[in-house]
């Protein structure tokens, strides 16, 4: 009979650590969190010094049977759920709830599911840090006490089955101000001027920039202003007035936290937040590889950029021996931001280095692959020396004015020989082919100018947010924990708050409205500052500086205040409903889009005299092979989308993967 019990979140992690640890261990799941705040309170006693009110989750109650008769077996009680807060929580519920004695039950942490990572974390064991468990209590608490206090507001003076958030309301109002910046963005008109040059010193034309009058940087804001240096210059003669030779260093990049892995997996292969934890989580959980199990990634919840001795080692040789010992990082740097960093974890990395992306292929689907890849060769560049530019800067004169131009090409690859961040790849292109000087460009050298043209610019506002974009706003300025970042982004885009076309991020009437009414009402609440400087509190009770009580029981007064406040003062807010071309059949109205459970649908305006619903299909703009009317955005009962025919159940076209005009047009 096993004698030691090893508790973990999910059952996914039960057969593999078993494996491990050997028949003197029993192993089982608690499926995520036994207890918590009940559903139909706000389940804080604000008038007993802010005590939690725990209950068992509905349908944990089977799980918590079987985890009590494993206990009675067992002489020693090892939690092994996530090494995060969270974590630490979850384990402490499960002492209380299983009412666990103390003396036998111990707390062990991983930051892989590898066999070293595990059998070490036995030899570790510790009690459970009440202080982490704290900080994620304080936080539970003031979600819940944000959450269930303003959302009946949002019912009462907007409409049923809208939610606020301490994180949440916080990231719409971001997006909010970023869709007013936009809206209120004035374009200014400027000019840039290109001469094409040609000389004997030269093997082919180069292009150089207009730069400013007299050596002094100057701006060209019409078309007259233009025109009146085009005038000046109109086939003149230039002459090299300086050119200097430098090297440019771009800087190897750090291993993945959870927010950059989440900006560049939707920047590189477009993935959304969720779908990258999704990923993560099973790599990180075990792959089937053959006749064993093994986590093939670290803990995915982390802002740490730290690599262990153990993987460091291993990592430095690998790249020894792939690409050679002038591809080898001499200084590993680290991140220096001042910033808490989480429970001093360990960068997302692969738990081998060894295993490849080619080797892993096997065991891996196509999205499992592409992430896998991106976190492992993320890992190597980070340990290899950083890549050389070689830039050659040229200013040239005429008749005054100042014209640059500037060339680079790359001398050394160093890590970007196995990895290019996205979006910059094309950046470096572009800059190295600009312009390749293949002949003498001496001081003093004369070059002709072969055309001139004058370009008409406009300023751009800024850009919409997009999910990496937002990430890493959250992240900058300190708002929200890696394990909030996608649950935050899904929520809004649950409550219809924002919408997503392409990759950007547009706020809808609903999203004004309730960000609206935050602001008026509950301005400290969806303050930046207010939100960042809470999660520097958070951090303090974490590490036993700050009672987590004393943070409550400050912030809740306020609170209950401007909810009284709201009540009284605020009014109504109508939010109309969008409106569409389709006609209702039976009173002749047109149809408008509302929000259900299942997403969107049409239905009458004239409700409830006129009942008519139907679903509402998003269109792609691309026609039906097989009888020429629209395809259209479907869902499987399972909640898969694939591409079908407007007109099914008559017509059965059907598609997985999203068809293009010219494809189905083939396929005629």
């Amino acid at each position: 009979m096993a004698k030691n019990l090893v508790i973990v979140e999910s059952p996914a992690k039960v057969k593999t650590i078993k494996k491990f640890l050997g028949s003197n261990y029993q192993v089982v799941a608690s499926y995520g969190h036994v207890r918590d705040l009940p559903k139909s309170s706000l389940g804080i006693d604000v008038s007993n010094d802010y005590e939690p009110k725990y209950i068992t989750i509905r349908g944990k109650g089977d799980v918590l049977a079987t985890l009590r008769k494993e206990v009675k077996k067992a002489d020693k009680v090892y939690l092994a759920t996530d090494p995060d807060r969270e974590g630490e929580a979850i384990s402490w519920h499960l002492l209380e709830a299983l009412k666990l004695a103390p003396a036998k039950t111990f707390r062990i942490t991983f930051n892989e599911i590898t066999k070293n990572a595990v059998k070490e974390s036995l030899k570790n064991a510790r009690e459970l840090d009440m202080n982490l468990v704290d900080a994620q209590q304080t936080r539970r608490i003031l979600d819940r006490m944000v959450g269930y206090r303003i959302s009946p507001l949002l019912w009462a003076k907007i409409k049923r089955g809208l939610s606020a958030g301490r994180v949440q309301s916080v990231a719409l109002r971001i997006i909010c101000d970023r869709e007013a910046e936009i809206e209120a963005f004035v374009p200014d008109e400027y000019w840039t001027i290109d001469v094409v040059l040609s000389g004997k010193d030269i093997s082919k034309p180069l292009t150089c920039k207009y730069y400013g009058t007299d050596g002094k940087k100057c701006e060209l804001h019409s078309e007259e202003e233009s025109a009146k240096v085009l005038k000046d210059i109109k086939k003149g003669e230039f002459t090299v007035s300086d050119n200097k030779t430098s090297e440019r260093v771009r800087k190897a990049p750090l291993p993945f936290t959870t927010s950059t892995l989440q900006q560049e997996a939707s920047k590189a292969l477009n993935f959304s937040t969720q779908k990258t934890m999704r990923l993560a989580q099973h790599l990180y959980e075990g792959v089937e590889m053959g006749h064993e199990t093994l986590g093939i990634i670290t803990y995915l919840r982390t802002d740490s950029t730290r690599i262990s001795e153990e993987a460091e080692g291993p990592a430095r040789d690998f790249v020894e021996e792939t690409y050679g010992k002038e591809y080898l990082r001499e200084v590993i740097p680290s991140k220096k931001d001042g910033a808490k960093i989480q429970d001093a974890h360990e960068a997302i990395r692969p738990t081998d280095v060894r295993r490849t992306p080619s080797e892993m292929k096997a065991y891996l689907s196509r999205d499992e692959l592409r992430l896998y890849t991106l976190i492992w060769k993320r890992f190597v560049a980070s340990r290899m020396a950083d890549a050389v530019y070689e830039t050659t800067n040229v200013k040239l004169t005429c008749k005054g004015h100042t014209f640059t131009m500037t060339a680079s090409k790359l001398k050394f690859d160093g890590f970007m020989s196995i990895y290019m961040e996205a979006e910059e790849g094309e950046q470096d292109k572009d800059a190295s082919e600009e312009n390749v000087f293949t002949g003498s460009l001496e001081v003093g050298t004369k070059l002709s100018s072969e055309k001139e043209e004058g370009i008409q610019h406009f300023t751009q506002p800024p850009a919409h947010y997009t999910e990496a974009s937002l990430v890493r706003t959250l992240e900058d300025l300190g708002i929200g924990r890696p394990s909030t970042y996608s649950p935050t982004i899904s929520t809004i885009l649950a409550r219809h708050y924002v919408t997503k076309e392409g990759k950007n991020i547009f706020v809808t009437d609903l999203g004004e409205a309730v960000n609206k009414m935050m602001k008026d009402a509950f301005p400290t609440i969806i303050d930046v500052n207010f939100t960042a400087n809470m999660e520097t509190l958070l951090d303090g009770i974490g590490e036993g500086s700050i009672k987590w009580k004393t943070v409550v029981s400050n912030f809740y007064p306020d609170l209950d205040e401007a909810v009284n406040a709201a009540e009284k003062d605020l009014d109504k807010i109508k939010v109309m409903d969008e409106v569409t071309d389709e006609i209702c059949p039976e009173c002749g109205k047109n149809l408008v889009i509302k929000y259900g459970p299942h997403g969107k649908f049409l239905a009458c305006p004239g409700f409830p005299d006129c009942r008519f619903t139907k679903p509402f299909f998003e269109k792609i703009g691309v026609a039906c092979p097989k009888c020429g009317k629209d395809i259209v955005i479907r869902r499987t009962k399972k909640g898969r989308r694939y591409y079908g025919c407007i007109d099914n159940p008559e017509c059965d076209y059907m598609v997985w993967q999203r068809p293009k005009p010219e494809t189905v047009s083939e396929s005629k």
